[in-house]
């Protein structure tokens, strides 16, 4: 398993084109945040917006709509009821993602159903929190799961739920055979995070600590990952993948050497700055 190492962000972060607009740097739809978890949905897609993605909508509950506008009046807001709407941004978007604060409920799966009947071949659908959980409890849900490329970013337990393998068992050849068979990239979240990537590499991180242990920190990475992935065309799908993975915990790492815990919202503010700093 290759560790990844700083070197990767040079590679993958460029300069953007002076001849260049917001529709260039990707169209990412955050499904997320029912009425009592909207900040998973608000972080997630704060994450994108400050990692560089052109444009962000977040797909939430209507309770969430103004706290929304008031920490993120970059990003535009969807009611995550009203399906015709989220189909038309569905048809439109470069990477989806689905799950951060979502929660289990008869929606939940209706809205999985939605996407999967209208995401486009060329999407990529990042399959998080919530959202895994659901698939793991409707088998018949996971035999719709569309033919486009899928990045599920689950942590241990989630991992559990949808593999099988107890947590004991997550060794690296047990978790990718199970990786292959379900066609999808697996991002598992732990101490030294694991990827588990599609054209069966696989990678990992050697950075992060303890201080990354709060609330909404993998909502904050599912956000990096889409903004990545929604921009940063040039470079292989493994690559970006691995570069937002690390730089997720390379900021905290940075910022631990003054802070105790390092919570998603100091990542957030950092993301500008630090991506700037690995221009080549």
């Amino acid at each position: 398993m290759k560790q990844i190492s700083e070197s990767v962000l040079k590679e993958v972060i460029k300069k953007r084109p002076s001849v260049s607009h917001k529709g260039d740097y990707g169209r990412i739809l955050i499904i997320g945040g029912n009425e009592n978890m909207g900040g998973a949905a608000i972080m997630s897609a704060s994450a994108a917006v400050y990692s560089g993605a052109g444009l962000v909508t977040c797909a939430s509950a209507p309770e969430n709509r103004s706290a929304l506008h008031a920490r993120l009046p970059e990003a535009m807001f969807l009611d995550y009821h009203d399906f015709s709407q989220i189909v038309t941004v569905i048809k439109s978007a470069d990477v989806i993602v689905v799950g951060p604060g979502l929660g289990l409920s008869q929606h939940t799966n209706k809205l999985l159903a939605l996407i999967f009947t209208h995401i486009r071949q060329q999407t990529t659908l990042i399959i998080d929190g919530s959202a895994i959980t659901a698939l793991a409890q409707e088998p018949k849900l996971l035999k719709t799961i569309p033919n486009c490329p899928i990045i599920y970013t689950p942590h241990q337990a989630e991992w559990q739920r949808l593999s099988g393998i107890e947590i004991a068992a997550q060794t690296p050849q047990v978790n990718q055979s199970i990786q292959q068979k379900l066609g999808a990239t697996v991002v598992l979240k732990k101490h030294h995070t694991e990827i588990y990537h599609a054209d069966n590499s696989s990678s990992k991180i050697m950075i992060g600590g303890p201080y990354m242990a709060t609330g909404g920190m993998g909502d904050t990475l599912t956000g990096i990952i889409a903004a990545f992935i929604g921009q940063f065309k040039a470079s292989s799908a493994a690559d970006v993948l691995d570069a937002a993975v690390y730089l997720h915990s390379l900021i905290p790492t940075k910022l631990s050497h003054e802070k105790y815990v390092v919570l998603p919202s100091d990542i957030i503010s950092s993301l500008p700055q630090v991506m700037h700093n690995y221009l080549v």
